[in-house]
């Protein structure tokens, strides 16, 4: 069948209801296709994904290997019901439970990274006994009821009151620190003493998890400093809390490791995926567990399931997209992207742009921070701004995605988050255009 960009338009339109937007107030671009890190609209123009659409393209867009098993796997069986065994759903777990930390051997599959969320949350509940659950104020967690709810940025405001039991917490973020710190040091030691605290002020015999992403992913690209995730580890074995990692944006090479938790050598106790596992070619996402937590269900029913758990289309893109990953040496690439082009290139824009206050990140993970004022840090727009308070932002955004790059924003931040296995050349021609496009925003600095 032929698709045209006025159809589709005009059918987007009338009949698409798109998340988080005002419906009469966007005018979405009609993408025709993509190949490798490149998408294109219906007339030609061609943009560089520097966001992986949504973060989850960890391998681009069209890989030949993910689109064949995809193919290959519809032929054997389209699709099969959770309770059966399926050969795609057995490997794709298999080959997860292989690359997670050691420990980690069951797998429990769901849609997406929201209801990985959900589940593992309840797996701790069950596991523990306990109710209450730690997460960030700069996080997000999902859309669904619970995952909303873990989430700290604005997003939740809408959905609240909504589910009890969650405590939030401020974790270490040098350049905006909550704690008055002087030092990336003095920052891990007082977000861990803050931490500590809280547990204290709410029982540790109530907390059943602490939830964190590792490297936090929309809410500002916050690379934790050395020594925070070790002692979180610490402080949940003292009391018996379970440590969950999302790594739904962080894992799957995104930080040069297949889960960034790795980064730092803790083994948490639940890890959530989604996204880059298959590079959303196929909605998956999932739960890997301890042993100690899968045990607790060995004789007891696990109270949850999904009809789709282990789409057998889904898993074969999985196991084919981990195949890859080994195969074109995925990780080493995300890496030797962060440390040889981006970061260098990134602090080097931040040399000649005084609207640039901090440039942060790691493997194809990054963030440039806009600000109004260096000496004060003043956001470049307000925090959580929308309307004619936004404008600014939206207007650096646009100049960069008229030269050719499609960019994700939040907030005052310019996300840098190309497929995994993005060329250095094209990664340069991107960083170009953005150092251009940052004029726009020099331009509102007093």
């Amino acid at each position: 069948m032929y698709w045209n960009g006025t159809d589709t338009a005009a059918n987007d339109r009338a009949h698409v209801f798109h998340s988080w937007s005002a419906q009469a107030l966007i005018n979405p671009v009609a993408i025709a296709g993509g190949e490798g890190s490149w998408i294109w609209d219906f007339d030609g123009n061609r943009y560089l994904d520097f966001s992986s659409q949504l973060m989850n393209v960890n391998l681009g867009h069209g890989h030949p290997t993910l689109v064949a098993a995809i193919q290959e796997a519809a032929g054997r069986l389209a699709t099969i019901g959770p309770f059966h065994a399926n050969a795609d759903r057995s490997e794709a777990a298999r080959l997860i439970a292989d690359v997670a930390p050691d420990g980690m051997n069951k797998v429990f599959f769901t849609n997406g990274g929201a209801d990985a969320n959900e589940n593992a949350i309840r797996m701790a509940r069950l596991h523990t006994g306990r109710h209450k659950i730690l997460s960030a104020h700069r996080s997000y967690h999902g859309a669904t009821a619970g995952a909303i709810t873990m989430t700290g940025d604005p997003r939740r405001w809408a959905s609240e009151p909504s589910m009890p039991g969650v405590v939030r917490f401020f974790g270490p973020y040098p350049y905006r620190s909550s704690f008055h710190s002087e030092s990336p040091e003095q920052e891990c030691e007082r977000a861990l003493a803050h931490l500590d605290e809280l547990v204290m002020f709410e029982g540790a015999h109530n907390v059943a998890a602490i939830i964190i992403e590792p490297v936090v992913g929309t809410n500002g690209i916050l690379v934790p400093p050395d020594g925070y995730l070790v002692g979180m580890r610490e402080l949940c074995d003292r009391h018996g809390i379970m440590m969950i990692s999302d790594e739904v944006m962080a894992g799957f090479g995104r930080c040069g490791e297949w889960f960034a938790i790795q980064r730092w050598d803790v083994t948490p106790d639940l890890i959530c995926f989604a996204k880059g596992v298959n590079s959303g070619y196929v909605p998956l996402g999932g739960v890997i567990m301890s042993d100690a937590i899968a045990a607790t269900f060995d004789e007891r029913v696990y109270p949850g399931g999904l009809t789709y758990s282990g789409h057998p289309l889904a898993c074969a893109s999985a196991v084919a997209s981990i195949g890859v990953f080994r195969e074109e040496g995925t990780l080493h690439a995300a890496r030797t992207l962060g440390d040889d082009v981006i970061g260098p290139e990134l602090e080097a824009m931040a040399e000649r742009h005084p609207s640039v206050g901090e440039v942060r990140g790691l493997g194809a993970f990054w963030a440039i921070e806009l600000v109004r004022d260096r000496a004060t840090r003043e956001m470049y727009v307000p925090y959580n701004a929308a309307g004619d308070a936004a404008k600014p932002m939206n207007d650096v955004v646009a100049a960069i995605k008229e030269l050719g790059v499609w960019v994700f924003a939040h907030f005052n931040r310019i996300h840098i988050t190309p497929p995994c296995n993005t060329s250095h050349d094209d990664v340069r021609n991107g960083l170009a255009a953005i150092d251009k496009a940052l004029e726009v925003a020099d331009a509102h600095i007093a």
